[in-house]
């Protein structure tokens, strides 16, 4: 009967602790707890079997900062060259793109042993207006790319305050 269902004096005997604990706070806390608990463990760990490089996912750490005078990119971009990297400057954004090629071969005398890995990636980096084009530079060093964005005069000098007035 579907009337019976909603009245508790009329849930039969197995059904009445099942119902109770379902809408219960405690409970609840605790599938709460249990799931955070879950994503922490997880969080760090790899999940994928074989690495997202595998299937073409790369995405490198990126720093930016922002001293007043120029604007500064670090990437860590760790066993590629230079010339595995595009670096693309435009009015209102920095575009980072690149390929990532790895092979590995171990032969041994009972064994042979390949691994490839590929992986690209392309990062888009909004910038402030009034980057001086003309003057940005990037170098490349043991695998970190640093970039640095000059800004022009104009986007040097300070704004000037504002006086609120009250009505």
């Amino acid at each position: 009967m579907f009337g019976r269902n909603l009245l508790p004096t009329l849930w039969r005997e197995g059904d009445a602790a099942e119902r109770r604990d379902v809408g219960h706070p405690f409970y609840g806390s605790i599938q709460k707890e249990m799931n955070r608990m879950f994503d922490d463990f997880f969080r760090g760990l790899d999940t994928t079997p074989f690495g997202e490089a595998t299937f073409g996912k790369f995405s490198p750490a990126i720093d930016v900062g922002d001293s007043g005078k120029d604007v500064t990119v670090k990437v860590e971009l760790p066993g590629m060259d230079e010339k595995d990297v595009e670096v693309l400057l435009a009015e209102n954004a920095l575009t980072i793109k690149g390929e990532k090629k790895e092979e590995k071969e171990d032969k041994g005398k009972d064994y042979y042993h390949m691994e490839r890995t590929f992986g690209a990636f392309q990062r888009v980096i909004p910038l402030p207006p009034g980057i001086d084009h003309q003057k940005a530079e990037a170098t490349f060093k043991q695998g970190v790319l640093n970039i640095v964005l000059p800004k022009t005069q104009d986007s040097k000098a300070k704004g000037h305050k504002i006086s609120i007035k009250s009505e």
